[in-house]
């Protein structure tokens, strides 16, 4: 099926005069049968409500008032989730009917033109499992982990004021405008909507950013799974359990959602456990894996998941995760309630100020809003919404719980990542992720460097907490995946098995963070390979089909290639390939937020909602604030730890001078620093050059807009009306269930004959 080209057309022209009308007639900010925002309240919803803000309120004062005695983790616990509760009720609501306007009437792409392989209407509980599971890579459990050695204060209020007023606004918004346009990826509506210059250098910057990103994740997959036969068992389960789901779905049991996910959680928490077994049994050799045997099955396995239709094997694996995933969280936050650990790092340390922490350098600004991504604002998030989910979606009305509320989620990891950190003895903390020239290869020389930072250690308690865990060692294991099994298994074996089962939840949880990132890598992959399909359809159109098979199997392979290529390199070189440009993952991955609210922010004003440019505006500017004052600092920081080309001189004069500089062990790996810090230099320009082109441009763009209205055209598709009944939300609300029933559907909603029509 070919997929038609979007005309421009004047904001007013997407939809038949009659239909403009119904909806005109409708309360302002809602379409028809949408809730109104603004409709009446039941005094126990009111009841409701104010107990969720005084339980967030109380939360958030209690970490606000502490004064250096140690407070339990459960009060970060509650000012997270209440916020939570909040921001969705509310804000995302006011977002969804107000400033978007969401239409239930309106067809979408995976109705419109629904293939059975990239374009499909998939029941919303599925692709919100699928969608979590895509934008929940390594970020929210890693970034927080490093932040925390700025204390937990900075760490937590960003990722929850971050998460409401910026994360999931730029997810849900950049997923509503995509939907309107046949899906399209991020670079392209930048290059219809702002124009050939800003979108030109959007499409090089977008695709050469989201290769970097794909190779650091899946750098971290390779070496959680090097050496793990239970995780390489456990995690290659997923895959026949997925297809086994995704053909239950289609063609065996159509839309029993709830079957087919009891047989693949059980199924799952058996692979798991059988996990278990073969490492302890004669098959463990066949399933412990050298990182280069894993680097070519994580390459094979991503150009399939790229090509093979969506509802065979991403959709279903990715929902399947999102089990294991929100479960496993889930658990971890009863457990917090029920051992109430508390928090041993203090609630702003010294290197907030300093910025010589040995984590990482740089001040609390803007270093913590560049470390921590995912879990707040993450660009990669973006193209997730503007790539597979939009093609898949059922309802416009479904964007709120998918794009705002899969981020949320996405940000409690992020809070029980942040917790795990800061539960452990700050010692502990520091000897784990400080690099081994720092701390040494000693319990001695740890316990002394840690010591230095003003948080002492025992040499005894150091080799104890590797004992507990079954490891020979934690010194310098740095990353954040360790450190975040070390506190997960803290606080299960609090709950459940003591110190005795400290080792079993610690080698769980690194399969667990593993799992977390794998399905980032495959939908990452697809949503790649439509990227480069708009990029070349721009030169040949063919590519605009996402259908056209030789064009899906010449991008998949283009994109797999790319990320592949630095991934092998990384892994045979530890300062070759990625290595060479993870540095770079932090700035990159939030200047690709800055193209995403930049592209909002300008179709929120191309489309006349100019008032609420607001909503993707402030963002916008706090990240630019952001990320190129980052920019700055590591172009033209004369710190060698912060600036590239500070490196590069220290390196080079070293080379002049004779000396073999750590972490380079001979002057080979001295000239290799010198080029990394080079090219990693040479790159933040060149990135941070780009976004300003894309900025300028929009902000031309909107100006024009602005002054003349009448000029405004916009690359959205006509209006049609939707034949499809399905709910906004998760859980149907009485209105939805009886308009389920009256077209003869279950609660995953479905295809009519004739819409179903509102009653006058």
């Amino acid at each position: 099926m070919t997929e038609p080209r979007p005309e421009a057309t004047p904001p007013e022209a997407t939809r038949p005069e009659a239909a403009q009308a119904v909806r005109d007639a409708a309360s302002p900010g809602t379409t028809p049968g949408s809730p109104s925002p603004s409709g009446g309240t039941s005094p126990k919803a009111v009841a409701v409500w104010v107990l969720v803000g005084l339980v967030g309120a109380i939360g958030w004062g209690v970490l606000a008032l502490s004064r250096g005695e140690e407070i339990s983790a459960a009060w970060l616990l509650a000012a997270a989730l209440g916020s939570y509760a909040i921001g969705y009720r509310f804000y995302a609501r006011f977002i969804a009917h107000r400033v978007l306007k969401v239409d239930k009437t309106r067809a979408t792409p995976a109705e419109r033109l629904d293939n059975g392989v990239d374009f499909h209407p998939t029941d919303r509980r599925v692709l919100f499992g699928h969608h979590f599971a895509a934008i929940a890579g390594a970020g929210p459990l890693v970034g927080p982990v490093l932040a925390s050695q700025m204390g937990y204060l900075p760490g937590t209020i960003w990722i929850v004021v971050g998460v409401i007023f910026a994360g999931a606004v730029q997810d849900m918004v950049t997923l509503f405008f995509s939907t309107r346009r046949n899906g399209r990826s991020l670079g392209q509506m930048a290059r219809d909507e702002i124009g050939p210059v800003g979108g030109a250098a959007a499409l090089i910057g977008v695709f050469a950013i989201m290769i970097i990103l794909l190779a650091v994740l899946a750098l971290v997959i390779v070496n959680a799974l090097a050496h793990s036969p239970w995780g390489v068992f456990s995690i290659g389960m997923t895959i026949p359990i997925a297809l086994f789901m995704g053909f239950y779905l289609r063609v065996l049991r159509p839309g029993k959602v709830t079957e087919v996910s009891v047989v693949g959680v059980a199924l799952l928490l058996l692979a798991i456990v059988a996990g278990g077994w073969v490492a302890e049994s004669s098959l463990a050799d066949t399933f412990t894996l050298e990182k280069e045997t894993l680097v070519i099955w994580m390459i094979a396995y991503g150009f399939v998941a790229s090509v093979l239709p969506v509802w065979m094997l991403l959709a279903p694996r990715d929902y399947l995760s999102t089990f294991m995933k929100v479960g496993t969280i889930g658990l971890l936050a009863v457990g917090v309630v029920i051992a109430m650990p508390t928090l041993k790092m203090p609630a702003v340390t010294e290197f907030a100020s300093r910025g010589d922490g040995p984590v990482f350098a740089g001040s609390m600004f803007p270093f913590v809003f560049i470390t921590i991504a995912c879990g707040a604002l993450s660009g990669f998030h973006s193209l997730v919404s503007s790539g597979t989910t939009p093609k898949m979606i059922q309802k416009e009305t479904q964007v709120r719980v998918i794009g705002y509320g899969a981020m949320l989620t996405e940000s409690f990891v992020a809070i029980m990542a942040i917790i795990a950190a800061c539960i452990i003895d700050p010692g502990l903390y520091f000897a784990i992720n400080s690099p081994g020239g720092v701390v040494g290869a000693t319990v001695e020389t740890a316990s002394q460097a840690v010591t230095n930072f003003g948080f002492a250690i025992s040499p005894e308690a150091l080799a104890q907490a590797a004992k507990d865990v079954e490891e020979t060692s934690l010194l310098s294991r740095t990353g954040g995946a360790p450190t975040f099994a070390l506190g997960m298994s803290e606080i299960f074996s609090s709950v459940v098995g003591g110190s005795s089962m400290k080792a079993f939840w610690y080698h769980f949880a690194i399969m667990f963070e593993a799992l977390f990132i794998l399905t980032t890598v495959d939908a990452g992959t697809r949503v790649g390979r439509f990227m480069l399909q708009d990029t070349l359809g721009n030169v040949h159109k063919s590519f605009k089909d996402v259908s056209w098979k030789p064009g899906v199997w010449f991008a998949s392979a283009i994109v797999v290639g790319g990320w592949g290529y630095f991934l092998w390199v990384g892994v045979k070189d530890p300062l070759g390939g990625i290595n060479q440009l993870f540095p770079l993952f932090g700035i990159a991955n939030q200047l690709l937020a800055a193209v995403a609210l930049a592209v909002c922010t300008t179709l929120l004003i191309k489309s006349g909602r100019l008032k609420w440019a607001w909503v993707t505006g402030v963002p916008l500017a706090w990240d630019l604030a952001v990320t190129l004052t980052a920019s700055y600092q590591k172009i033209f920081s004369d710190n060698p730890k912060i600036g590239f080309f500070a490196q590069r001189d220290v390196y080079q004069d070293g080379i002049d001078a004779g000396k073999v500089l750590k972490p380079a062990k001979n002057m080979d790996e001295m000239h290799t620093v010198v080029t990394n810090a080079t090219v990693d230099g040479v790159l933040s320009v060149f990135f941070a050059l780009l976004i300003i082109i894309v900025l300028v441009d929009a902000a031309r763009t909107c100006l024009r807009a602005i002054r003349k209205p009448e000029s405004v055209t916009l690359a959205e598709v006509p209006w049609t009306e939707s034949r499809l009944v399905a709910p906004a939300g998760l859980i149907p609300t009485a209105e939805e269930r009886a308009e389920l029933a009256a077209a003869g559907l279950d609660s995953g909603g479905g295809r009519v004959e004739d819409p179903v029509r509102e009653p006058a």
